[in-house]
């Protein structure tokens, strides 16, 4: 049979080529296609290879019945729909380790540059001027950095550094400290340890909402008057204006930033002409080896699938069959959740995780459960692309176990799903079971048990069971504009601690939240995000 494959952006000949020289394999390279153009070329497509410049949107995939595959020559897939391929049953793949050692090459040398003024020496001397003593730079050797995100990419650049003689410590919540050691590198936990202690900082995480500005004016006050930061991650990870601020007011020495919020950055952005900032257009992975990289690895990608089956990197694809998806849908969604919830926890740095299955459930397929609770509990924190087939491979790269334990014996509930998460702080514990065949629902949460919809906005409070605490809540966020939607408490005895979870019909403002931490009755306040009812994983929407 004869497959035809559409290239829609620039791609290594090397690529090329080998996607030429594969048996059944027509290549059509179309790099002017506009929307239209593109839709219209896909209904006679089997599979696509695009890079960062082809956006396939929902409009764009709609209704394309014969595309079986979506190659990304990269990592990110910003510029894919990739709820809306999944739907229309398309596998979408990626190449997520072409550009690892360019990226982590490029924060090096950004790096060098920031701390000897090579950018600013280059313009003074060809402008005529011979400033030598003005541009007295400082060295790596012995100097503390502090790389946030542990991924491929934050540990290329761990070990380069090592190279210069610095001294690493890291945060990455899926890294253990064990595993963090074996490399060289010191695990800090909390993170806000980690901004006082370092020389040097470089960012390494994707792109969320828990991620976005994840440094900003109270990360800045922390640090080092003396500290420099790199952002060769994405856009969005620092809040600019503020380090800007930071910058001018003195209180760090410098920045060099490859990713910018948008891009190209707007004219009036601050960093743009900072002088003590360093600047490229996120060249990261542009370098000839990482084009050639991405390219003979989409082209492998792409040639395995349509000649054996083989899917490997999916961003989208469980493997199993569909009457078997269909079977286990409410079960993944529930371990998704339950995942998604304790990776909201102030949890420190991870050690390892045990899902526990009791009932009728545990006759199911439970290492794919498994797999959708580390999805859900990791997908937010890792660069890669996180679904079942990936997942636990992930977390065991991390250092993390995650062991299953099971027993058909029917306790309260027909079907009982019970994940306990272990970290340097302490043990967290939740557990969920079904209700129906539509619901999810939250039955525990550490020795608590209570009822509790597992969706949407979720204030979680843990606190002294007294009179009159639940009506304190309610005029709160009554005042706030804030609605409640479900209320559920447990207490393991009246009079003593208990736990409560407010389920809200909006985020609530974080006036409201401080309101309610002031009451001397409730010990702790958590916000916990979850989708909507009935929303489930783009991995699993058919």
């Amino acid at each position: 049979m004869s497959y035809r494959v559409l290239v829609t952006d620039k791609l290594a000949e090397e690529g090329l080529e080998l996607l030429r020289a594969e048996p059944g394999l027509e290549v059509v390279v179309n790099t002017k296609l506009d929307p239209k153009g593109l839709r219209e070329a896909l209904k006679e497509a089997d599979g696509i290879v695009i890079r960062s410049g082809t956006q396939l949107t929902a409009e764009v995939l709609q209704d394309q019945t014969r595309l079986k595959v979506i190659v990304r020559a990269g990592v990110g897939v910003d510029n894919i729909d990739v709820p809306a391929a999944t739907r229309q049953g398309i596998v979408v793949m990626n190449t997520p380790g072409g550009n690892t050692v360019s990226t982590a090459e490029h924060t090096m040398a950004l790096m060098l540059a920031l701390s000897r003024n090579v950018a600013k020496a280059n313009d003074s001397l060809k402008a005529g001027r011979w400033d030598r003593n003005k541009f007295t730079g400082t060295q790596l050797g012995g100097k503390t950095l502090g790389i946030v995100g542990l991924g491929r990419v934050g540990l290329a650049v761990a070990k380069r550094a090592q190279g210069f003689d610095m001294k690493v410590v890291g945060f990455d919540p899926f890294l253990s400290a064990e595993r963090a050691a074996e490399l060289g590198i010191e695990s800090i936990s909390p993170l806000d340890e980690l901004w006082g202690r370092c020389d040097y900082i470089t960012i390494h995480t994707p792109l969320s909402a828990e991620t976005r500005n994840l440094i900003g004016p109270n990360e800045l006050a922390k640090m080092k008057p003396n500290v420099r930061i790199i952002n060769c991650a994405r856009g969005g990870l620092i809040d600019e204006a503020a380090l800007a601020e930071a910058l001018t007011a003195g209180k760090i020495a410098g920045a060099a930033i490859d990713a910018f919020d948008p891009e190209p950055p707007p004219a009036d952005n601050p960093l743009v002409t900072h002088p003590q900032v360093l600047v490229t257009p996120h060249l990261g992975a542009s370098t000839e080896e990482a084009q050639v990289s991405v390219a003979v690895e989409a082209a492998r990608l792409l040639s395995d699938y349509f000649q054996s089956g083989q899917i490997r990197f999916a961003v989208n694809m469980p493997t199993l069959d569909r009457a078997e998806l269909d079977e286990m849908r409410l079960y993944l969604d529930l371990g998704r959740r339950l995942g998604m919830l304790h990776s909201q926890m102030d949890r420190g740095t991870v050690k390892s995780a045990t899902v526990r299955y009791r009932g009728e459930v545990a006759s199911k397929n439970t290492r794919l459960i498994t797999a959708s609770f580390a999805a859900g509990w990791m997908e937010s924190a890792l660069e890669d692309q996180v679904n079942l087939v990936n997942a636990e491979i992930l977390a065991k790269e991390r250092g993390i176990t995650i062991v299953e334990e099971k027993t058909t014996d029917p306790g309260d509930f027909g079907t009982l799903i019970q994940t306990e998460v272990v970290t340097e702080k302490k043990q967290y514990i939740a557990a969920g079971t079904l209700f129906g065949k539509e619901f999810v629902r939250l039955i525990r949460l550490g020795p608590y048990r209570l009822d509790a919809h597992l969706d949407g906005n979720l204030l979680v409070f843990t606190h002294k069971d007294v009179p009159g605490l639940i009506g304190f809540i309610g005029t709160t966020f009554g005042r706030h504009n804030v609605n409640i939607a479900q209320m559920n408490v447990g207490r393991e005895q009246p009079g003593g601690e208990a736990i409560g979870v407010v389920n809200l019909d909006s985020v609530p403002p974080a006036e409201a939240l401080e309101e309610l931490k002031k009451n001397p009755a409730i010990l702790s306040v958590s916000l916990i995000k979850l989708p909507e009812a009935g929303a489930i994983a783009p991995w699993l929407a058919q």
